[in-house]
């Protein structure tokens, strides 16, 4: 199958919400330019409760709660000792091992690369914060360094900021399964197959795609879900010794946090969903609802190119919307040029998504678009590339391969190819531009040839202190829906609303939501639930 959608059931693609995000907003302005739910264990103390008045002390709950017990059997993970080494931006890293099973705790070990960068005051040190920009696929190790450039003083003296790459993930041992000329072939292919042919075609693509994870990973392949993810920071959690998990999460990894809490709710410190994934909706309401999102995206953004005149693709709106789609039916009927390379639709449609993540990346959106009516496909290619995080040589790490991995054990189901026919004119009126891409993409994992030990939990974090989830209204990849919806399933779930395009709503501009997220984890106070950024 093509790289078929950010988002197609939940949480089957919904996860690239925060697709290589970091790399995106340091580059924009140069592309611009040019089992069962294990809940707390023995001995857990309840968790602290932020409140909404004062800053904690050295005597803050978090600091004098005892460590909570080791799971059954996993006292050896959870007591390790590590050595930590200097690495990059000032931060230090280690690995942390894992069980590879954590049914069979004595048997293999994965190691989990984690980084921190240490308070920088000490004596108000309140304990440590993991931070995971999604994906799954991107490694919170890239992540942690900008991260530690988006919180506050107050945060940073007070946090240890801890990046992780999830099990599966870069230097995480990660799965490998395609070469990178097989990547190359897999993200050009066209998103909406024409005929029984190009099903067929692309449902056989995605079983070789899932077999190579075996062959080229192992046991691995099996073991890189969300649950296992989320037991790996409990590990890491206590191998920092911190009794609390302090989190910040985005896109996926909101997911990720909100399935931590599920797990360990009495374990939980300061946390925040950004941009928030809703595991509960059916596969079809995912991806129709995230086809809606990505069209709002792409209709603020067309009002923008249309509002500063000589907008390639049309002078009002409507005729912009149909450039567009004028415009990739070219591009798949004959695939432009683009240096040594060739631009197909299926880079196109990523191209083009790229930039509605990201409102800064507008006008190269324009530019590309109008170079590639013009027959020259860099720019657009180039866009597509920053997407799948493929370098001048090759991919630059197994992003690409680590989502289908953990996707296709998360969400293994799919739909047939005469249930997406019958459900495509629903699609189109969601979104005549990427509709179909999304219906297509309810395919899902055929023939996937591992399955996950432990489903994602209904999730409700029932005995977890506040957690604030963050939304913006017109994020395309995790739409503000998505956000509502977690909010009222966490039992102790706080909503924050950012006013605005793009995606995820912390560090993006808004003083309002960046005072609330800072004020949250520094000084524990609780924003208004239902406050509203505009």
């Amino acid at each position: 199958m093509p790289l078929p959608v950010p988002g197609s059931g939940p949480p089957f693609a919904l996860r690239r919400a925060s697709y290589r995000f970091a790399a995106v907003l340091s580059a924009a302005a140069l592309l611009a330019a040019g089992c069962s739910a294990e809940s707390s264990s023995e001995g857990d103390e309840p968790a602290p409760t932020p409140t909404s008045s004062g800053a904690p002390s050295v005597s803050d709950p978090e600091t004098t709660a005892p460590m909570p017990a080791a799971p059954r059997g996993l006292a050896r993970f959870y007591r390790q000792d590590v050595t930590w080494q200097p690495c990059a931006d000032g931060f230090e890293c280690t690995k942390v091992q894992v069980p590879l099973d954590y049914r069979d705790p004595a048997g293999d070990t994965v190691g989990i690369a984690v980084s921190r960068r240490p308070a920088g005051d000490p004596d108000r040190r309140i304990g440590a914060m993991l931070v995971n920009p999604g994906g799954p696929g991107v490694s919170g190790i890239t992540f942690a360094p900008v991260a530690a450039q988006q919180f506050s003083s107050d945060v940073l003296d007070r946090y240890d900021i801890v990046g992780f790459s999830p099990r599966g993930v870069a230097t995480s041992e990660g799965v490998d399964c395609l070469t990178d000329a097989e990547l190359d072939r897999f993200v050009a292919l066209d998103p909406t197959p024409d005929d029984d042919a190009a099903v067929a075609e692309s449902q056989q693509t995605l079983a070789r795609f899932g077999q190579g994870c075996v062959d080229g990973s192992g046991a691995l392949a099996g073991h890189v879900s969300t649950p296992e993810a989320a037991r790996d920071m409990d590990v890491i959690r206590s191998v920092l010794g911190s009794p609390r998990m302090n989190y910040y999460g985005a896109s996926y990894g909101t997911l990720l946090g909100s399935t931590y809490a599920d797990l360990f709710p009495n374990r939980v410190g300061a946390m925040v969903l950004d941009g928030a994934i809703d595991a509960s909706l059916p596969a079809t309401r995912s991806a129709l609802q995230q086809a809606e999102g990505f069209q709002t995206a792409l209709d603020a953004y067309l009002e923008n190119c249309v509002a500063q005149g000589d907008c390639p693709l049309g002078d009002t709106v409507a005729a912009a919307q149909d450039g567009l789609v004028d415009l990739l039916a070219q591009i798949d009927a004959e695939p432009v040029p683009a240096g040594t390379r060739t631009l197909t639709v299926g880079h196109a449609m990523l191209g083009t998504w790229l930039p509605l993540y990201v409102p800064e990346l507008w006008p190269a959106l324009t530019g590309a678009l109008q170079a590639a009516g013009e027959g020259k496909g860099g720019p657009l290619l180039r866009l597509a590339d920053l997407y799948v995080s493929r370098g001048p040589t090759g991919y630059q790490d197994n992003s690409i391969e680590a989502l289908y991995a953990v996707n296709c054990l998360d969400q293994p189901k799919t739909l047939t190819a005469a249930r997406v026919r019958r459900l495509l004119p629903q699609f189109r009126e969601a979104s005549p531009v990427y509709g179909e891409v999304f219906a297509w993409g309810l395919l899902g994992c055929p023939q996937w040839p591992v399955s996950a030990p432990q489903p994602i939990p209904d999730i409700d974090a029932a005995g977890s202190p506040p957690i604030v989830v963050v939304g913006t209204t017109g994020d395309p990849a995790t739409p503000y829906e998505s956000a509502v919806a977690l909010a009222r399933q966490l039992r102790s779930g706080v909503l924050v609303t950012r006013v605005g395009e793009g995606h995820t709503g912390f560090a993006r501009g808004n003083a309002c939501v960046d005072d609330a997220v800072n004020g949250f984890f520094a000084d524990r106070e609780v924003p208004e639930d239902g406050l509203r950024c505009s």
